[in-house]
């Protein structure tokens, strides 16, 4: 079998692999005609991970999307697909993750109104929720899980998730941390630069939306094992 160039020699592989982390990202797509568009942005150049490339918002779970209240709970069947590999607790940080980090890369909203507005918010939900909402996972549909393969220098076991942009309120305005921030037909986004795993995401994504709108579907599962890279049924 012919080396991957992408694949650095073993030797320079970090010892030991890091163990992967959650983490998580979010498709907002939307239809223009008879075309599928997704917002996606660049990746700063000065990131560790996957700099200069076009992504969709995402990033880590942190502590406090495990505790975070929302507005609407997982569907029954994105959360038996989550649970599949984690706990329903883990599942739902992660989808929660994947709101929070697109808020905070892109400004919108993907939430409804707060049920219980006199509570107290986690520290790192408080600009969210001072908008008079409450995460609302169950406009969520989940689509891929991706673990990093172990040559990396960061590893994340990351979920997959999408939404129709029509949940989405408020204006795109970028932190800095993706530029050109854009909605793209997916012809056009697979002309871009852009990771393996985006490739993937993409070419599954108007199945998912034509064939199975709101309902339940195979999720794939991308990872590397003995020496290659393959796509898998979760």
């Amino acid at each position: 079998m012919a080396k991957d160039p992408d694949i650095p020699d073993r030797k320079d592989w970090p010892k030991p692999a890091l163990r992967p982390r959650d983490a998580a990202t979010l498709i907002l797509y939307r239809h223009n005609g008879r075309a599928i568009e997704v917002l996606m942005g660049e990746r700063h150049g000065g990131h560790a991970f996957m700099p200069n490339r076009y992504v969709f918002p995402g990033g880590r779970v942190d502590p406090d999307d495990w505790k975070v209240r929302d507005a609407g709970a997982l569907k029954p069947h994105v959360a038996a697909r989550l649970a599949k590999a984690c706990p329903l607790s883990r599942a739902r940080a992660l989808a929660a993750a994947a709101i929070r980090e697109t808020f905070e890369e892109t400004g919108l909203i993907i939430g409804k109104p707060d049920p219980m507005p006199d509570r107290p918010v986690p520290e790192g939900w408080k600009h969210f929720f001072a908008t008079g909402h409450a995460p609302a996972l169950d406009v969520l549909d989940y689509v891929l899980r991706a673990i990093t393969p172990p040559y990396r220098p960061r590893r994340f076991n990351a979920r997959f998730f999408i939404a129709d942009a029509s949940h989405a309120q408020g204006q795109i305005k970028g932190s800095g941390e993706l530029l050109d921030l854009r909605w793209l037909p997916v012809e056009d986004a697979m002309k871009l630069d852009l990771p393996r795993i985006t490739e993937i995401v993409l070419e599954r994504l108007a199945e998912i939306v034509e064939r199975y709108p709101g309902q339940d579907h195979p999720v794939a599962l991308f990872r590397y094992l003995r020496g290659q890279h393959l796509v898998e049924q979760e």
